[in-house]
């Protein structure tokens, strides 16, 4: 064991030295995927044992991110989906994800949070609780600017931020046929639950799955991508220095 966490130590800093002077992303979205498999694979009975460990990652991931100068993070933690799952697998995934906000809002904590998502969806007592915690954190300084994804669905969030500019033009005596004159790319992302920040440059899916599965879908045109075969509650900060290392091995286009 002694021996095996030395030859971690040691390829972690050679990861680490390696990505000195590289170009690395301002903008890092996660989707952290595999909490229940890995809680399986691990012999749990109760694939919530998985989200509480899942829950702990991220806020290892989150001081990853700030020891390597990442300055906005994107975390999906609960999809429109996942609403459907039954009422006993929901609601403590819910305190779990209550509870991991609330502890990243804490006091002494260097993170502004900001919750990306339709919480109208929620319970309201959860709902109630994440955007307290996103007010607690707004004039925080020193960490990254952390966007927690919950009720959160790429297509939902287009539809929502259509119908969001459609209504605005109404407000001001609009026709369609004026609005489909000047409906265009900026006056849509203008309406986005993610308005005012920059589209992620890395977006690292867990759990070896190769799918974006709706998120970020109208942000992430020009990402780059690197899926990980590690379900989420196993991702290490090599996992996490590898994904670095690749996106900065990589000659970004941005579609030309």
């Amino acid at each position: 064991m002694k021996l095996r966490n030395l030859l971690y130590s040691l390829y972690e800093r050679r990861l680490t030295t390696a990505l000195a002077g590289k170009s690395l992303p301002d903008h890092v979205g996660v989707l952290v995927d595999g909490n229940r498999r890995w809680a399986r694979e691990m012999g749990f009975v109760n694939p919530n044992d998985g989200h509480l460990v899942g829950a702990e990652r991220v806020k290892q991931l989150l001081r990853w991110c700030d020891d390597v100068g990442v300055g906005h993070v994107t975390v999906w933690l609960l999809s429109t989906d996942n609403l459907s799952r039954p009422a006993a697998e929901l609601a403590p995934l819910l305190q779990i994800i209550e509870d991991l906000v609330t502890e990243l809002a804490a006091e002494g904590q260097p993170w502004r949070l900001r919750m990306v998502g339709a919480l109208d969806l929620l319970p309201a007592g959860h709902a109630a609780a994440l955007k307290a915690a996103e007010e607690r954190t707004a004039d925080r300084v020193g960490g990254a600017q952390v966007n927690l994804a919950i009720c959160y669905g790429g297509r939902r969030e287009i539809a929502d931020a259509v119908r969001g500019l459609l209504l605005e033009y109404a407000r001001a005596g609009k026709s369609l046929e004026e609005v489909a004159e000047v409906l265009d790319v900026d006056q849509i992302a203008e309406h986005l639950y993610t308005k005012g920040l920059p589209d992620p440059d890395l977006v690292i899916r867990t759990s070896g799955e190769q799918r974006l599965g709706g998120f970020l879908l109208w942000q992430s045109a020009y990402s780059e991508f690197y899926f990980c075969d590690v379900n989420w509650p196993g991702f290490r900060r090599v996992d996490f220095l590898r994904a670095l290392r690749s996106y900065a091995h990589r000659q970004r286009r941005f579609g030309s």
